[in-house]
């Protein structure tokens, strides 16, 4: 694959913002290198880095809704670990994984390829919120918890920087 100036912008855009982008923020980033590019070069690009496996495209629970987010492909798998109050998102790496993934192979005596594992749930800050609330609900004499509040993904944490 030629790496072309739009490529290149968008990859490296993926690999050091330290975020996961969906295609419109990748869009306003990118522009503001180059403001002659376009929406339709971004997504026509993001598919070819796909295809050509520089990049991952994710769904990441889908958090934020449908869109997708993207990463360069890294070497070592890893799980993503989604606050779904937040949005925050972590990365996992490790010996378990690499367990699991020799545990399915004899299970089923399948050839893995690709794995992506995401794992959903509260973040320590959003637990100690829901503790909270469930508190302040008990004090107000309502028995049962308030539902997860699960707010929209801007694509930054709203309480802690982002681990990558």
């Amino acid at each position: 694959m030629r790496l072309t100036r739009q490529r290149q912008i968008l990859l490296e855009l993926i690999d050091q913002s330290g975020q996961h982008l969906d295609a419109e923020n990748l869009f306003q980033m990118a522009k503001e290198k180059d403001p002659k590019l376009n929406r339709v070069t971004v997504y026509r690009t993001l598919k070819l880095l796909k295809a050509g496996g520089l990049v991952d495209e994710l769904d990441l629970m889908h958090y934020g809704g449908d869109q997708h987010y993207y990463e360069t492909r890294t070497k070592q798998e890893h799980a993503h670990v989604i606050c779904l109050r937040c949005g925050r998102v972590e990365e996992f790496f490790g010996e378990p994984l690499q367990r699991l993934r020799r545990q399915i192979e004899s299970h089923f005596g399948f050839e893995i390829l690709l794995a992506r594992t995401e794992v959903g749930g509260y973040c320590s800050h959003c637990r100690a919120l829901r503790a909270r609330e469930f508190e302040e609900a008990r004090d107000r004499g309502i028995s049962e918890p308030p539902p997860p509040v699960i707010t929209q993904r801007t694509g930054k944490p709203k309480h802690a920087p982002r681990s990558r």
